[in-house]
Order: C-alpha cells, then sequence, then structure tokens
C-alpha cells in the first residue's frame, strides 16, 4: 500500500501496478478539481486480505481525519459496493470505470454517494495521461484493462470487466509525450496484459505493439512488461525478447501453480512443462533474463504432493522474483466451493514458498557480486537493475540517471554497490 505526498489528495493504493497507475490518474484529477483535501482509497479484491486491508485502512483514514471526505474505489468497491457504502466512514463510493473520469472528482458537483456502473458493459478503455512516477524515472502506460478468461480463483474480472485495448496509436503518442518530459523507462501495464490487440482491428499481438513501441520512439532507453500470461507470448514478442536491448530482461509471469491437476482446477491454460519450456527458451534468447512469477499457496484440493511440485517450479524455471499469494475465497468464484485446505496449512505452505523464493533470489544477487551493473536510479541512493534486482548505492545519484555501478555487497533481497565517480550527485 502507497500514500501520495501531503500536499496532493491523499491516495492510498492497494494492489497492482495497473492500480498504482490508475492511483496517478485519479491524484491529477482531483487535484484539478480542487479535492486536494480529499482521501481516496483505491482498493484491491485479489484476496480476502487486501479486502481486510482497505477496510483497515478506511477506518484508520476517518480516526485520524475526521473531518475528510473519504472515497472509496478500486476492484473491491466496484465487486462490493454495498458493503463500503455501509461504512459510516466511506463518504462515496466509485467504480472502476469512473475513478478514471475528470468530472468523477469535481469538488462541490452534486455526484451520488454510489457511482459504481455495471463494468461487463464497459466497451473501451482509454490511454490516459500522466506526469509519471519515482521522480518522471519510470512511467506505466495502461495498454490493456479487464480479462476475458475466468480462472476458478479470480474475482478481478468482475471488478475489471472484459478485455479491452488501448489502440497502438494512442500508446505511442503517450509514450512519446513522457519521453519528452523526462521519462527513461516505461512500463506497460494491463489486467492482462498479452490479450492487447484481441479486439482491435486486425487483432494485432503484444509482441506488435513491443516493436512498434521501440521503432517510433527511438529515444526511450528502456521498455518494461508487467506482468505476461507465458502461454500467449507471440513470435514477435520472442523477437523482441532476443533482439532489443531496450527491452529489460525482466518478465513476470503469471503461472500460479506447478501441478497440472492444480492448473486444471484453476483453469489455466499452461501445463507445468509449458511454463518450464517457456522460461528455458527465453533464456535461450536472452541468456541474462531473470523471471518473477505469482504463485498461489493452498488452492482448494491442493495435496502434499501438489505443494512440493509447486516447489520445486520456482527452480525447475529459474524463479528469482517470486509473489506468493495464500488462497482465500473469493465470491462468485468456482473455487470457493470446492474443498477448501485447512487454514493453517495454507500458512505454512505461503511460508514454504517464501522461502525457496528468497533462497532463489540471494543466489542470483550473490552471482553479480563483484561485477558492474547498469542501474535506473528512481531515488538518489536507490534503483533497479536492468533484470530487477534492487540496489542500494553508497553515493546519491540524480534520480533518474541511468548509471553502471560495481556491486560490493548484499543485504538482504537488495544489493550494495558504488557508482561510477562521474555519475554522482
Amino acid at each position: 500500500m502507497s500514500e501520495a505526498r501531503h500536499s496532493d489528495p491523499q491516495i492510498l493504493t492497494f494492489g497492482c501496478r495497473l492500480n498504482a497507475y490508475e492511483s496517478e490518474v485519479i491524484r491529477d484529477h482531483a487535484r484539478a478539481g480542487g479535492m486536494e483535501n480529499a482521501i481516496i482509497v483505491n482498493t484491491c479484491a485479489v484476496t480476502g486480505e487486501a479486502v481486510r486491508q482497505a477496510r483497515q485502512a478506511i477506518r484508520k483514514a476517518r480516526r485520524d481525519h475526521p473531518d475528510a471526505e473519504i472515497l472509496v474505489t478500486g476492484c473491491a468497491a466496484q465487486i462490493e459496493p454495498d458493503a463500503f457504502a455501509a461504512m459510516p466512514e466511506v463518504s462515496r463510493v466509485i467504480g472502476n470505470a469512473e475513478k478514471t473520469k475528470a468530472e468523477t472528482f469535481l469538488k462541490g458537483s452534486n455526484a451520488p454517494r454510489v457511482a459504481v456502473a455495471d463494468i461487463m458493459q464497459v466497451r473501451e478503455t482509454a490511454g490516459h495521461l500522466i506526469s509519471g512516477f519515482e521522480a518522471r524515472a519510470r512511467a506505466f502506460v495502461e495498454v490493456q484493462n479487464g480479462c476475458d478468461h475466468r480462472c476458478t480463483f479470480c474475482v478481478i474480472p468482475y471488478g475489471r470487466g472484459n478485455s479491452r485495448s488501448v489502440a497502438a496509436g494512442e500508446v505511442v503518442g503517450q509514450i512519446r509525450r513522457l519521453v519528452e518530459n523526462g521519462t527513461r523507462e516505461v512500463v506497460l501495464t494491463g489486467v492482462d496484459l498479452t490479450s492487447w490487440g484481441g479486439d482491435l482491428p486486425g487483432t494485432p499481438p503484444l509482441g506488435n505493439l513491443v516493436q512498434r513501441i521501440l521503432k517510433l520512439v527511438p529515444e526511450l532507453e528502456r521498455l518494461r512488461l508487467s506482468s505476461i500470461d507465458s502461454i500467449e507470448a507471440d513470435p514477435d514478442l520472442m523477437r523482441a525478447i532476443a533482439d532489443e536491448e531496450r527491452l529489460m530482461p525482466h518478465l513476470h509471469l503469471s503461472l500460479q501453480h506447478g501441478h497440472d491437476m492444480i492448473l486444471k482446477r484453476m483453469k489455466r491454460r499452461h501445463s507445468r512443462a509449458d511454463a518450464i519450456a517457456f522460461c528455458e527458451e527465453a533464456r535461450r534468447l536472452r541468456p541474462e533474463i531473470a523471471f518473477g512469477a505469482d504463485i498461489m499457496a493452498g488452492f482448494p484440493t491442493e495435496t502434499g504432493e501438489m505443494h512440493t511440485a509447486n516447489l520445486s517450479l520456482i527452480d525447475a524455471c529459474g524463479l528469482t522474483h517470486v509473489h506468493v499469494f495464500p488462497y482465500s475465497p473469493r465470491p462468485m468464484t468456482p473455487a470457493a466451493k470446492m474443498p477448501p485446505v485447512a487454514g493453517a496449512t495454507i500458512k505454512a505452505r505461503a511460508a514454504d514458498l517464501r522461502a525457496a523464493g528468497t533462497r532463489a533470489l540471494a543466489a542470483r544477487l550473490d552471482g553479480k557480486l563483484g561485477r558492474t551493473v547498469r542501474l535506473l536510479a528512481e531515488k538518489p541512493a536507490e534503483g533497479h537493475t536492468d533484470d530487477f534486482a534492487a540496489v542500494r548505492l553508497t553515493q546519491p545519484v540524480t534520480p533518474g540517471s541511468i548509471v553502471d555501478a560495481h556491486v560490493t555487497a548484499r543485504d538482504g533481497t537488495m544489493l550494495i554497490a558504488t557508482p561510477e565517480v562521474s555519475a554522482a550527485a
């Protein structure tokens, strides 16, 4: 969860990078609409814990700011508007389609207390130009929203609607403007990023968009993808991974599990072998590539043997940035009706997965000791390498600069590195 700067409307953001992007859109609209004193909670619904944390944050915001107007939006608000409207702390509930519209945040308007449209009726998504993130070093660009798949554990399609894409020309134009304003790195983001283009004329694949961006915005120094479904990776995308140095060598994969029976019960479209084959091929094309992944612990019917297979996927795929989700039943999902795994078992299995991910990350970071890495400095003394390893610098540099630094140590999940003298601020 992240919070806005004190002088801005206070935005409390939960969940994914797309939510973080949209919070910047909300901030701009709320500032322009004269709502500097509002507190806007942009919720996540991916787990029950995410919803609980949002409700807790709302109560705390009211205690700390008894006179503030508290607006609640995001996926949890879209899916459960009545539950949030029933909270006495909440002033307004705003749906996902409404939250990126400027008119929603006009101070003094006669907006309804609950403004949540049927997200399944939304057919288009628009690119929203924002000023950028993290001292303008990195910016997220929304190119897709919604999801047409129905994984049995996932409530997000009910919060985001069906898949819809931003036209390539609009994406290119926005990235060009961001680069002109000083952005060094752009991250393409969406709910189901690899489905981009499926609703556009000619159904272009994501790889086509990536190649167009790199060709038409030659001044863009670094391009990243937020999260992809590896089974949807198209030939153009694989060629870009192999040939385009400006496409950063880090992919976050929606894998979810390492056992075929659980993948089938999740209604995923890939097998364990598919996941391993994709990682092997991407590594062959780009040997320095790093992989992150979403992995779920304790999906209903998961046995000890299945958990062992899940654990082994980390090594089999060479994952180093593992995001572990303990399973929690979500409303309207088929998995909520399946035989559950005991809560204590889910917790223990999640801990196993996190420990394995921590060991894998430590091993990769240790492999960089004594080497020179290139990184984008998001803060004077912090940044990320091309393959998304976190780095703390021993002396400050100008935020937004791309520097080479010599790695001298590892501190937990961060590298310690000394920048070249010429790069120091």
